[in-house]
């Protein structure tokens, strides 16, 4: 706790009980005591008639948290990797990550546990102007306990102000335990991330209360910031073959794991198309009306070589299977194309697919959301319009 009722001094007043905006003092005994509802605003500090609310030791050492800030720097990004293979989601956030040194005028460093060689050099190829390898056959597979250690290790060594990591089934396990490792702030699922230009904090974006809204978090007191961003949602930077950054490898010393890996099972999925790597994206809401809407989604798509989308509504529906689901909820995609048929946009649906290159909204009520975001809109009925585009492609593809 930040603050402290010295009971000795509390002669029970009850002055500071009006005075906390979160109600977290309470008369006990007739003294004043503070509960875990307490936000350190400090407010009560003042009004005390009699010197009985003081700052504890904890706060004074987050004091001294607070001020040697400068002594972190860099950008840092979690590169993780599958099957000896940097995934996606790492090449997404070195782009991020590179947005954000080049404003801070600062360094890349890029993480990669459990392998190494040839996968180092393609994130210094990406943007990493220096790579950390620990490439111990331990770390080989997916460890909670021997990742987030080894994790928090490198970061206090290297002390970097931004730690990014993707949203991903291992980043969600891990990257929660190393922030509490290293007793700092973590945003989970970032939709955005971008410096604020007065005070160089990081401006972490993402859904709150259930998508309504877009909150913007900051970590401005402790070090370092630390995000997880989810798939798809940022892109990836320049890639340059003739790139150089310095490889750095360190050694798996004295870490203890109280679990044990004996294999992975990979789910075998009955979807045909990977949403996350279509390029063509045809998506219905519930303005397809049910599942015979979808069977006209499902030749554009096919005339285009690409998948079919859905939003919430139309999964809850039942019309499709949960594996096609777009959104806060669902997966987060980025094709070349993504066409929203029927779709009002809500903010839950937005958050999975405005990064798109292009979007392409066909939606009969002209004040739909979904128009907002589009590159383009058509305002009509779809079983008009979808079908027209599916015949007119295949006429140019000669099918």
């Amino acid at each position: 706790m930040p603050v402290v009722v010295k009971p000795e001094k509390c002669t029970g007043c009850e002055t500071c009980l009006d005075s906390c905006p979160f109600d977290a003092i309470v008369l006990k005994e007739g003294k004043a005591y503070i509960n875990e509802y307490c936000n350190a605003c400090m407010t009560c500090l003042s009004v005390c008639p009699e010197g009985a609310i003081v700052e504890t030791e904890h706060r004074t050492q987050n004091t001294e948290h607070r001020q040697k800030l400068e002594e972190y720097k860099d950008v840092m990004v979690f590169a993780e990797q599958k099957d000896g293979k940097v995934v996606a989601v790492s090449y997404e956030l070195l782009g991020a990550g590179r947005r954000l040194a080049d404003k801070l005028g600062t360094k890349l460093l890029a993480v990669l546990l459990g392998a190494g060689g040839a996968e180092a050099q393609e994130l210094v190829r990406w943007g990493a102007d220096k790579v950390i390898v620990c490439s111990d056959p331990i770390l080989e597979k997916f460890n909670d306990d021997t990742y987030s250690e080894m994790l928090a290790r490198i970061i206090n060594g290297h002390k970097p102000s931004i730690v990014l990591a993707g949203a991903t089934p291992a980043g969600r396990s891990f990257i929660p335990r190393v922030a509490a490792k290293l007793r700092t702030g973590l945003t989970a699922d970032c939709t955005s991330l971008e410096i604020d230009s007065e005070t160089k904090h990081l401006l972490q974006v993402r859904p709150a209360f259930g998508g309504n809204i877009m909150a913007t978090i900051l970590c401005p007191n402790y070090r370092p910031q630390m995000a997880t961003v989810r798939p798809r949602v940022m892109k990836r930077g320049e890639y340059k073959a003739d790139r150089t950054g310095e490889v750095i490898n360190v050694d798996l010393d004295n870490i203890q794991s109280r679990t044990k890996v004996l294999e992975f099972v990979k789910e075998v999925s009955e979807v045909s198309v990977n949403l996350h790597e279509a390029d063509f994206i045809v998506a219905g809401g519930r303005g397809i009306g049910g599942e015979k809407g979808y069977k006209v989604l499902q030749e554009l798509a096919e005339a285009l070589g690409g998948a079919v989308g859905a939003s919430r509504a139309a999964v809850d529906e039942g019309w499709i299977p949960y594996s096609h689901q777009v959104g806060q909820t669902g997966k987060t995609v980025n094709p070349r194309i993504y066409i929203a048929c029927g779709i009002s946009g809500a903010v839950q649906h937005l958050v999975g697919m405005q990064s798109s290159d292009i979007i392409i909204a066909i939606n009969k009520n002209p004040e739909a959301p979904i128009f907002n975001v589009a590159t383009y809109g058509i305002v009509g009925d779809l079983f008009e319009i979808v079908p027209l585009l599916t015949r007119k492609i295949r006429e140019l593809k000669n099918l």
